[in-house]
């Protein structure tokens, strides 16, 4: 099923359960499930305000899920996935970027693919309070929904 068929039949709640099943495998990437959003408001099949909000949850329960898994399961788990040779970068990458800019990561981390899904599990696996990680992580998250809602948005006006 594409994915304008799966926003068609079930509005709203595609984008938000869209976005949760990106962790586990959901095949479109997240930027084009949230600019698929922006563009179907253009075009009148959903209201802006209450799409952007579900896709905005949607993004906050992708953050929830890995700052839990990270508090739950630690670094044990990250320490087994660093020795696998694909995963080892990546994690390598965003231990860096939270060594040098420490809560700051979780704002801008979140435009690196794959690294927004591994960052909210290093930050929490490396003890970092739920009261430090949630403004952060969540005004990074509504930041990068709304570029990429508005993106699009304006394409689609603009096709």
């Amino acid at each position: 099923m594409e994915f304008e068929a799966f926003l068609a039949q079930y509005g709203y709640a595609a984008l938000f359960f869209a976005l949760c099943l990106g962790l586990f495998g959901f095949p479109l990437p997240n930027e084009a499930i949230v600019m698929t959003g922006g563009a179907v408001t253009a075009s009148g099949m959903l209201l802006p305000v209450p799409a952007f909000f579900m896709t905005y949850l949607g993004v906050c329960s992708g953050l929830t899920f890995g700052y839990t898994m990270g508090r739950i399961f630690g670094l044990p788990v990250l320490n087994r996935l660093k020795r696998k040779m694909g995963f080892r970068r990546t994690l390598e990458r965003t231990e860096k970027l939270v060594d040098r800019y420490g809560k700051f990561a979780l704002v801008f981390g979140y435009f690196i693919p794959v690294v927004r899904h591994v960052l909210p599990y290093v930050v929490s696996s490396n003890r970092m309070k739920y009261v430090s990680f949630a403004p952060f992580a969540y005004t990074g998250g509504f930041i990068w929904t709304a570029v990429y809602f508005i993106a699009g948005r304006v394409v689609s006006s603009a096709i």
